[in-house]
């Protein structure tokens, strides 16, 4: 199935100048939801890993799903405040200022290697934050797998530099 017919584009949102890639038409399509995880879950195929990380709150869509098929327990990386245990955080940069991203620091163990998914990569700030947030559980990063790769603003090509990356989709950011 080709999901790229699923995904709505809206141009000028959040601001002038981006042309905002909407999952929701995606997955509220029940055979393109469906058609969108069988993906994932066939290229995780690719990857040895032990849990699956994902970023909140679009990336626990997918996330929650593929580790349910797999078998896989599921680590939630949460914006700032959102979890009651101990913590490893970390801030980064985004397109449109800062963030915090945070994971329970029992969540993950030394030496587990973890798969992140989520929906979309821009410039890869977020996804370079979780990883770090894998490497503070001294744990590895399998690799990453999004739905969307917004090509032309670089974040999978930077990841690719240490990480294994897979995308579903790629869509230009402008």
């Amino acid at each position: 199935m080709n999901l790229k017919e699923f995904i709505r584009s809206i141009p000028d949102y959040p601001k002038k100048g981006i042309l905002f890639r909407d999952i929701t038409t995606l997955i509220k399509d029940k055979e393109a939801f469906a058609s969108c995880i069988d993906q994932i879950v066939e290229k995780s195929k690719l990857f040895d890993f032990d849990k699956i990380a994902a970023i909140e709150s679009r990336g626990f869509v997918f996330a929650s799903a593929v580790s349910y098929i797999l078998k896989k327990p599921f680590i939630m990386l949460r914006k700032k405040n959102k979890l009651p245990a101990e913590v490893h955080s970390i801030d980064f940069e985004l397109e449109y200022g800062t963030a915090t991203i945070e994971v329970h620091k029992d969540s993950i163990g030394q030496n587990e290697k973890v798969l992140i998914i989520d929906d979309l990569i821009a410039t890869g700030g977020t996804a370079e934050a979780a990883a770090k947030l894998v490497q503070m559980s001294k744990a590895h990063v399998a690799g990453f797998i999004f739905v969307i790769n917004l090509f032309d603003l670089g974040g999978q090509d930077l990841l690719i530099k240490n990480y294994k990356v897979e995308s579903l989709i790629s869509f230009p950011g402008h």
